[in-house]
């Protein structure tokens, strides 16, 4: 059977896509709450930043990007909707993280758990949250930390998660490196004057996109070449 080399357009719903002269000149006309996806720097070889949050275990989604009807008319706004990042365990968090510019999250067994919105993802990324370190994480969030350019780690010791508090400063270096090629690296307190051993769990594939800074800015090198 011959394939149309052209589709009618009798939906009047639908317009036609612009020739590539055209497009070059088109803007996208947004709402007022409809802001552009951001997008996360190439991770850095050198990470220091302070405990922003320390939870517990079994951490949902809905714990940390609530899902109530005031909040979500926000999701295509996601300066507005990271507002409300972890809004009901510690309301002054994203004021916090706005104003560190970076900053970890700790958590205990299951982080992530529930449903997969990818906003408990985006949004503490665009606060500047560089990582998560967990004993665990639920598998789905986990991969959206990822797309979306946060480290996950897991401690290798899990009682270490006893000995970090939330305001502690931390730091890892030769991060690319580790992501790149190796399981394991060292986690410097350095409020503590202590090391932990923390994994990367992750694909090769999964490495390369959080060396580009998650998915989307993986996307925007290749269409750049």
């Amino acid at each position: 059977q011959d394939i149309p080399e052209q589709l009618t357009q009798e939906n009047p719903n639908l317009v036609p896509p612009a020739s590539e002269g055209e497009a070059k000149g088109l803007e996208v006309q947004r709402g007022p709450n409809m802001q552009p996806v951001p997008a996360k720097e190439p991770i850095e070889d050198r990470i220091v930043a302070e405990v922003l949050l320390k939870v517990g275990d079994d951490i949902t989604t809905d714990h940390i990007m609530p899902a109530a009807s005031n909040i979500l008319i926000f999701r295509s706004n996601i300066p507005k909707l990271a507002e409300f990042v972890y809004h009901r365990v510690d309301d002054t968090f994203a004021g916090r993280a706005k104003e560190k510019g970076t900053g970890f999250i700790v958590g205990g067994l299951n982080y992530g758990q529930g449903s997969s919105r990818e906003h408990a993802a985006l949004a503490p990324m665009f606060l500047g949250i560089r990582g998560v370190i967990a004993k665990s994480f639920a598998r789905i969030h986990m991969a959206n930390l990822i797309n979306w350019g946060l480290i996950p780690l897991q401690f290798v010791e899990a009682e270490d998660y006893d000995n970090i508090d939330q305001g502690d400063e931390l730091e890892l270096a030769g991060v690319i490196d580790f992501v790149k090629e190796r399981d394991t690296i060292e986690l410097v307190n350095k409020t503590k004057n202590t090391q932990y051993q923390v994994r990367l769990v992750a694909t090769p594939r999964e490495r390369r996109v959080l060396i580009a800074g998650g998915r989307l800015s993986e996307a925007k090198t290749i269409g750049s070449r």
